[in-house]
């Protein structure tokens, strides 16, 4: 029987080979096609704008900010409603259409960049551009892990773009890159080239963030954060857009509603622009895959800011709002393009009518380890490593999930060597970052530099401690890698390190299923790439038998 969608762009992708009926993540076959049709014709006007600048033609701001939004409502969990995927196609084929206008050659263009169709026939051209439509195994695995990749750098730049941050170069890379996947003449060996590429072009756009959201909000500092709750009714924010979050603080200012946090939202505690609304009380809950149970005890509204939705129970579904590249059917969507003031009244008068939070646990956690705040702590740790106080440090960034193979990071972190400290970022930390690890001469053996948007935070401060001790090569400092992934942004993190020579990454709970046998063994043979084993032995491996 043919398959009604194919997709195994996530961790949870069935059987670990690929979705083909109904995706782990709930999206259904429909919404599977649009988005699959919706990544073309963002591959087509791509080629079109990779044109207009070999031309000399400027791109302007608007058509960069619709190819970046497309491939984020792309992501994992980010967007299960049709209708407003269909809407970005159509949108993005009235862009092309003017784009195309401008172009003075229009020879030997794709069918990505030309075709235009009656709505009645999107659906059966959506089952033949997915991702089966590339034949042989190894250059679709590598175009999948490009486009991938590109779908996580699409998220660092929209939320650089919302805070008036653009790059003119990530965007010219990315178009030129979603456009090469197009390109039947490029070899294995080009490809390979330009993944590399990707993860140069990540760092890139990794920075472009960490710049917007630091001048925006200041430095991220040391904070213990509440994860109790107050008496008032509140309305938790999830995802990863900070500046959603401002406008919701500033819009509840004296309503007596409370804001909290939820999963990857959490870091905004750590930032100082943020500590001046009384109002924002903690963070409520863990990772985004709780959140059944988590946002039915909370009462109150939830507001989606990007990816991580879970379909909701029906007993909080009239509850969850989203906006920006996330979108649920039957949930309210609050509107707003870049740059646009957006109006949360429906969620705050929402909220008002709303019980206060049901208490889940009590205490604090503490994170705010971003670069500048470990730069600032340098001296200390460079001297708990001399003397040996500190012996390594493990990232164990990335994200969180459902499966219960997933305990092996909880299990990994206690079993750590008592002189070993974690370096993490997103929500993976939700595994460890409750579990009473202690210290090291007053430094947390958890240090918690953010979202997975913050692993920049990491690539920062290993090449500030290679060039304190003065060592050539990245891969001689005392860091291991053990990292979870789940969704597209992980991708992006990974080429990113590859991208600055870092070796002997290792991946959980599986290799993406989306990496070919012979893609595989470029990845082993050349940067070292590994899966996960037991707790006991990956604990021997990195640091040497234990006694």
């Amino acid at each position: 029987m043919e398959n009604l969608m194919f997709c195994y762009q996530c961790q949870e992708t069935a059987g670990s080979t690929g979705c083909t009926r109904l995706g782990v993540c709930g999206k259904n076959p429909q919404v599977a096609a649009m988005q699959d049709l919706l990544v073309w014709v963002s591959k087509g006007i791509s080629e079109i704008t990779t044109r207009l600048r070999k031309e000399g033609k400027p791109v302007s701001k608007d058509a960069n900010h619709i190819i970046t939004l497309n491939l984020f409502t792309t992501i994992t969990n980010a967007n299960f409603d049709d209708e407003a995927i269909v809407a970005k196609i159509q949108e993005t084929l009235d862009a092309r259409a003017e784009l195309l206008n401008m172009l003075d050659d229009k020879s030997g263009l794709s069918e990505a960049a030309t075709w235009n169709a009656d709505k009645s026939d999107w659906d059966s051209k959506s089952r033949i551009v997915g991702v089966l439509s590339t034949e042989n195994e190894d250059i679709r695995s590598l175009r999948e892990l490009i486009t991938y990749g590109l779908k996580g750098l699409s998220a660092y730049s929209k939320h650089a773009n919302v805070l008036k941050e653009d790059n003119e170069e990530v965007d010219a890379f990315l178009q030129r890159a979603l456009a090469a996947t197009l390109d039947d003449t490029l070899s294995v060996d080009e490809l390979v080239a330009l993944t590399l590429e990707t993860g140069k072009y990540g760092v890139s756009g990794m920075a472009m963030l960490d710049g917007a959201n630091t001048s925006t909000y200041g430095n991220p500092e040391v904070t213990s954060v509440n994860i109790g709750v107050g008496k008032k009714p509140g309305i938790l924010v999830s995802g990863h857009d900070l500046r959603d979050l401002e406008m919701l603080l500033e819009q509840t200012k004296g309503t007596g509603v409370d804001v909290y946090t939820h999963s990857e939202m959490l870091p905004a505690h750590y930032y100082p622009e943020f500590k001046k609304y009384d109002n924002f009380v903690g963070n409520y809950g863990n990772a985004w895959w709780k959140q059944k149970e988590e946002f039915e005890s909370f009462n109150g509204p939830i507001l989606m800011t990007t990816n991580c939705i879970v379909a909701p129970k029906d007993s909080y579904k009239e509850r969850i709002f989203t906006t920006g590249a996330s979108g649920f059917p039957g949930c309210a969507h609050i509107p707003g393009s870049i740059g646009e003031e957006k109006d949360f009244s429906a969620i705050i008068e929402m909220a008002k009518k709303c019980d206060s939070p049901i208490e889940i646990e009590t205490g604090s956690i503490v994170g705010g380890f971003a670069h500048a705040q470990v730069i600032a702590l340098a001296d200390k740790v460079v001297d708990a490593v001399k003397t040996g106080a500190i012996k390594k440090f493990v990232v164990m960034a990335g994200c969180d999930g459902r499966a219960k193979s997933r305990n092996y990071y909880t299990d990994f972190a206690e079993a750590l060597p008592k002189d070993a400290v974690i370096l993490t970022a997103g929500c993976a930390k939700y595994k460890y970052n409750k579990l009473n690890l202690g210290d090291i001469g007053g430094i947390p053996r958890v240090l918690d530099a953010g979202q997975c948007n913050d692993s920049y935070s990491l690539a920062v401060i290993a090449l500030k401690l290679k060039e304190v001790f003065g060592l050539e090569d990245i891969n001689d400092l005392p860091i291991v890698y053990n990292i979870a992934w789940y969704e597209q942004k992980a991708v992006i993190v990974l080429l990113a390190l590859l991208s600055l020579g870092v070796k002997d990454i290792h991946l959980g709970p599986t290799l993406p299923a989306f990496l070919s046998p012979n893609v595989t063994k470029v990845l082993v043979e050349n940067f070292g790439i590994a899966g996960i084993g037991t707790v006991e032995d990956d604990i021997n491996l990195f640091f040497g038998e234990q006694k």
